[in-house]
């Protein structure tokens, strides 16, 4: 049996409507309790919810609807509208209010008898009656929302768990539990916007579910003969969320763009006690105040520097907020380029140094923020450096300062029964566990008998914990008893996307990780992983899968996996034909799509906010100028978005990607753009990006002296750190995957007489420069 918490957790849902309300029967996952909420469809201006508090048994459930039929009976009494799956929330924009439910999900995966699901169909459906509604609800401009609204396809990369806390890691829901209120006010909920109405009247959060945005992939492997569940799992932070060039650096509360909590979890896929490990790594745009300006013709437009902050007061909030989720130490990996032609990430690079450096100053030394500024660009273009053995070393340097989470849990575990990960863990002095106000954390994981696809599933644990028995046994025999490890601290990793060469880096990372995670299970007897292994191939897949899913997210295509291909064997030019597209892929959302997928970002997470006589998106004042939502913009959007809304139904996975690049027809397409000769070279803005004066921008140079090394670090002997460039070591060797620079294009000549393609545009892509068809 379910302990009484998950008893009373509804996953289940029956909508009916009269004319005067709405009544939604919700019941557990058994169907043998129900719940009654009702809401007010003559109330226009507010929301008016009603929750029954009365346990109904199901005998109970169908006399009260009879008794509810009877009582609108003079108005065509109550009429069965759909079953759901959970409330994702409430929201109004001109006229009425409506709400907005699950009708269909698809279960992905289980944690210890834990559902995970994804949102495979959804509604909205109007609050207000036909005889109430407002007189604005037809308006062009009503419509206008409700579009854009539903240009946020929930079938994708969302999940979530009915009764397990998935916005949370595992060492905070054993060592820090929260419930209801709380959870919601995770950075990685991203409707706690819309549940905000429901949840103030009910002081509840029994109907809605938490929706977290990112990614999940799940596997069962076998591991010296012992089954092992591998799960990890993206959350991104719906604070300062947007798209690519529209949200760039920090904000002024210390948040970041494309900033998302990676979780890997292990844990022994059996019945009874069992152990468990996790670890938490983070990524993040540069701190400081810096924009790039999308371009029609420009692929890659310079890099602004502002000086808005001289202090780096929003840099400092920044990592005060890191410190407050995760602990000491903080250590930043930051792998953009130290050196260039023509000074853009080396800028940044500069900048970012001093702000670490200033900070560190006005801090203890057990507080101060570790850092390596190591260019990942460069060493993948020296044949002498083997950029994967090296990111391995940083990677076993960082996991030695921060550890890792590691338990065992004792439960008498059958089939249908849940562990209990709500009780605090013991240590003998405690356990101390970061405060998380402002954060979540998930795992989650699949108990299936077969591999689990990231395109079939993803998993979520909703379980529970009884924390560490001091006799504990397996059904082998007693088990060794271990002390709990906590990780202490998060290794923060950054290139100037936060996309490609940030995942190849938390790939190492996690390759690292899962060799001391499989050591403290005991199924290896080595935390050492060879690059070469099965496991190692195996977990490249997992990390190439959850790159192109959050590359797709925020910068329009697939993540260019230059160093994954390479490993594989993949042929150089195969491999520079896939980045070639992936680039124009990249350049063609950015330049023509993100306004309008911000507009509806902002509108779904509360930052754009419909009132009668406020500029709407698609009004040039709104803007600053730009009239970034018009009809043009819109048949953009439509040609190029996926086959369904909000309120669309699709079998896509939510990681499934498609294929690669852009197809000839949206190549086609943009060749046409290019030539319009109403084609304009400004950028379009959303109101919330920062666009500055000339006074406030900075340009800064990167000097010679100090951009002449490839690394910097007040934490690795970088003479130790090149040491492996030469040679091979368990950390297995990187294939070479230069690309041959070239004059004019002359790298890319198979492709341009495949394609067709002039050589100034082949130079256009590569070298970024303002193109002239």
């Amino acid at each position: 049996m379910a302990p009484p918490e998950v008893d009373s957790c509804l996953e289940s849902f029956e909508l009916y409507e009269a004319e005067s309300k709405f009544y939604i029967f919700g019941s557990n996952a058994d169907k043998t309790l129900w719940r009654l909420l009702k809401i007010d469809r003559m109330e226009q201006s507010e929301l008016s919810i009603d929750e029954d508090c009365t346990m109904y048994s199901r005998t109970e459930y169908l006399d009260l609807l009879k008794v509810l039929d009877e009582q609108h009976r003079s108005t065509g009494g109550v009429s069965f509208v759909t079953n759901c799956c959970g409330i994702i929330g409430f929201i109004k924009f001109l006229g009425p209010y409506y709400m907005l439910i699950i009708t269909e999900q698809r279960k992905i995966g289980a944690m210890f008898g834990h559902p995970v699901y994804q949102v495979t169909k959804t509604a909205m459906i109007e609050v207000s009656n036909s005889k109430m509604r407002p007189a604005l609800f037809n308006s062009k401009d009503e419509n206008r929302y409700k579009k854009l609204l539903q240009t946020i396809d929930l079938r994708k990369d969302f999940f979530f768990s009915h009764s397990y806390h998935i916005m949370r890691s595992i060492q905070k829901n054993f060592g820090d539990p929260k419930e209801g209120w709380d959870l919601y006010d995770s950075m990685f909920v991203w409707n706690e916007y819309l549940t905000r109405g429901i949840r103030n009247v009910l002081k509840s959060t029994r109907w809605t579910v938490a929706l977290v945005y990112g990614f999940f992939k799940q596997d069962k492997v076998t591991v010296s003969g012992k089954d092992i569940m591998l799960t990890l799992i993206a959350r991104r932070s719906r604070h300062y969320a947007g798209t690519r060039y529209l949200k760039r650096g920090v904000n002024e509360e210390g948040r970041v763009a494309n900033d998302v909590e990676t979780e890997q979890i292990v844990f022994e896929d059996k019945l009874g006690p069992r152990q468990i490990s996790s670890v938490v790594q983070n990524r993040g745009s540069i701190p400081l105040f810096w924009s790039q300006e999308t371009s029609k013709l420009n692929i890659k437009p310079d890099i602004i520097l502002h000086e808005k902050d001289n202090n780096y007061e929003a840099t400092r909030l920044h990592f005060e907020n890191l410190r407050t989720r995760y602990g000491n130490p903080i250590i930043i990996l930051n792998l953009i380029k130290t050196r260039e032609r023509r000074p853009r990430e080396s800028t940044l690079r500069q900048e970012f140094d001093k702000a670490i450096k200033i900070i560190n100053n006005g801090l203890p030394g057990e507080n101060h923020l570790k850092f390596l500024h190591w260019d990942l660009s460069k060493s993948t273009q020296s044949k002498t450096t083997n950029a994967l053995q090296v990111l391995m070393k940083v990677a076993c340097e960082a996991l030695n300062l921060t550890e890792f989470f590691y338990c065992q849990i004792s439960s008498a575990q059958t089939p249908g029964s849940y562990l209990n990960l709500h009780v605090p863990l013991k240590n003998g002095s405690g356990l101390s566990v970061c405060d998380d106000n402002n954060d979540g954390d998930n795992v989650g994981s699949i108990n299936y008998n077969n591999d689990i696809s990231q395109e079939d599933t993803r998993g979520s644990s909703d379980a529970s914990t009884n924390g560490i028995s001091e006799d504990v046994a397996s059904n082998n025999g007693p088990m060794p008893v271990k002390p709990p490890k906590l990780q202490k601290g998060v290794l923060r990793t950054n290139c100037i996307d936060c996309l490609d060469r940030t995942n190849v880096a938390q790939y190492a990372y996690g390759l690292a990780s899962l060799g001391h995670q499989l050591h403290a299970l005991g199924s290896v007897e080595s935390p050492e992983h060879d690059l070469d292994s099965p496991l190692a191939h195996h977990l490249m897949h997992f990390y190439e899968r959850m790159g192109d899913t959050l590359a797709l997210q925020y910068g329009g295509s697939a993540a260019h996996n230059k160093i994954f291909s390479a490993k594989r064997g993949h042929l150089k030019f195969a491999i520079q034909s896939q980045e070639f597209f992936r680039t124009l892929q990249r350049y063609y959302s950015n330049a023509y799509m993100d306004a309008y997928k911000q507009a509806a970002i902002n509108l779904f997470l509360g930052h754009c906010q419909p009132h009668q006589g406020k500029s709407a998106p698609w009004e040039p004042e709104s803007v600053a100028g730009e009239n970034v939502l018009d009809d043009n913009t819109s048949k953009l959007m439509k040609r190029a978005k996926s086959d369904g809304s909000i309120l669309r139904k699709s079998n896509t996975s939510m990681s499934s990607n498609g294929q690669n690049g852009i197809s000839t027809s949206e190549f086609s397409g943009l060749k046409k753009d290019l030539q319009s000769p109403n084609c304009r070279s400004d950028n379009t803005v959303l109101k919330s990006s920062y666009t500055p004066t000339v006074s406030h921008i900075k340009y800064a140079s990167c000097e010679l002296g100090y951009c002449s090394g490839s690394g910097d670090s007040n934490f690795l002997n970088l003479d130790w750190l090149s040491a492996s460039e030469n040679g091979r070591t368990r950390a297995g060797s990187t294939p070479d995957v230069n690309v041959p620079t070239n004059n004019g294009g002359s790298g890319h000549v198979p492709e341009i007489q495949a394609r067709g393609l002039s050589e100034n545009f082949m130079q256009w892509v590569d070298e970024g420069e303002v193109f002239w068809y």
